[in-house]
């Protein structure tokens, strides 16, 4: 998008006039999700929060990947870490990410080669240069990522690249939608969907969840606009009683989504159950690899298979993830739990509820 169509969405006097609409429309109080943890920081970044009507809740959602990646998932990178002649590489944000034991970044410290990535392509260049080592990609993330690990896998297949390897903690979001409506003192009144998510799932991916719970739902961008834009639709289909699924980012979203990265994505993974941080189990919201692609599994090309542990004492990330909490509900939080010493992902990662609000709040 051009910098001339950037600014008109961050034009203030179109944003006063839908802050306006939303102040004359609102008449009840309603509790919104935003999903995505770029709309938690965008929310936060713009200030959107503070010119809503006191009846209007956001609520941050589980659409953080390194927040809801389970425990047993750290574990298993911590252990790849302290595994002889092997190199892990990763994405920033999982560095400080607690598991039950350690954290990659405490294992570099000690001694552990554990290498960021700005792209799983990277790690395989990394492979490449170190032939006597195995390399393993901590592969996180939804939909937006999957696509882009699918290739890396199927270019390493077509180099024969055995040294490399990923253990996949992927997720899908449209499940965890599902899971979260049928949770027992779950109140949400409206969806904003993610943005860079459904670029490549498309609107249709969301119609089983609509359909089945009738919740006014949003695809939105990431720019004021966009985001008081769907606050102002999602107000609208509770007050009039009639709940839409609507793309309201047209510009980058349509219908049927990234046709050719879900080929992809699914020519290299198979649907299987997951388990979500501070949620749990949750069916068919998880992505293996096939077993044609079984060579580049790091689980059973190290044997590993972490046990669930339970989550740190204290610790809402969880509750928080489900719209249950809000960070500062939190006894742990801006004390035990600080972004210099995180109890819980959600204060370590970027995109995450209690690290925003920490900054912004």
């Amino acid at each position: 998008m051009s910098l001339k169509y950037m600014q008109e969405f961050r034009d203030t006097e179109l944003a006063r006039g839908l802050v306006k609409k939303i102040g004359a429309v609102s008449t009840r109080p309603l509790r919104l999700m935003e999903v995505c943890g770029t709309h938690t920081m965008a929310i936060f970044r713009h200030g959107i929060r503070s010119v809503l009507p006191e009846n209007i809740t956001l609520l941050s959602g589980p659409g953080c990947p390194v927040c809801v990646t389970a425990q047993k998932d750290i574990d298993a990178y911590v252990a790849f870490a302290r595994e002889k002649d092997c190199i892990v590489t990763t994405f920033g944000d999982l560095m400080k990410v607690p598991g039950s034991v350690s954290t990659l970044a405490r294992e570099k410290a000690a001694g552990s080669d554990v290498r960021i990535v700005y792209s799983i392509f990277d790690a395989m260049a990394v492979a490449r240069n170190n032939p006597d080592q195995e390399v393993v990609f901590c592969a996180v993330g939804f939909e937006t990522t999957i696509p882009t690990i699918a290739a890396a896998v199927l270019a390493a297949a077509s180099e024969n690249l055995k040294n490399f390897s990923i253990y996949a903690a992927n997720k899908l979001t449209p499940p965890a939608l599902a899971a979260l409506m049928q949770t027992k003192g779950v109140k949400i009144d409206g969806f904003i969907l993610p943005g860079h998510v459904s670029v490549i799932t498309g609107i249709d991916a969301y119609r089983s969840t609509f359909e089945t719970y009738n919740i006014p739902s949003v695809i939105t961008g990431f720019e004021p606009i966009d985001i008081l834009e769907s606050i102002l639709l999602l107000i609208q289909q509770n007050e009039s009683g009639q709940p839409d699924l609507v793309n309201a980012y047209p510009r980058a979203v349509a219908d049927a989504g990234n046709v050719k990265a879900k080929e992809i994505m699914n020519q290299v993974f198979q649907v299987c159950d997951a388990t979500w941080r501070g949620i749990g189990p949750i069916p068919a919201s998880g992505m293996q690899l096939r077993q044609a692609f079984k060579d580049f599994d790091a689980a059973g090309r190290f044997n590993m298979d972490m046990p669930d542990v339970p989550e740190p004492k204290g610790c809402a990330c969880g509750e928080i993830l489900m719209g249950l909490k809000t960070p500062e509900a939190c006894k742990l939080y801006k004390k035990a739990c600080t972004p210099m010493h995180p109890v819980g992902p959600c204060m370590v990662s970027s995109e995450g509820a209690c690290a925003a609000f920490y900054r912004y709040s």
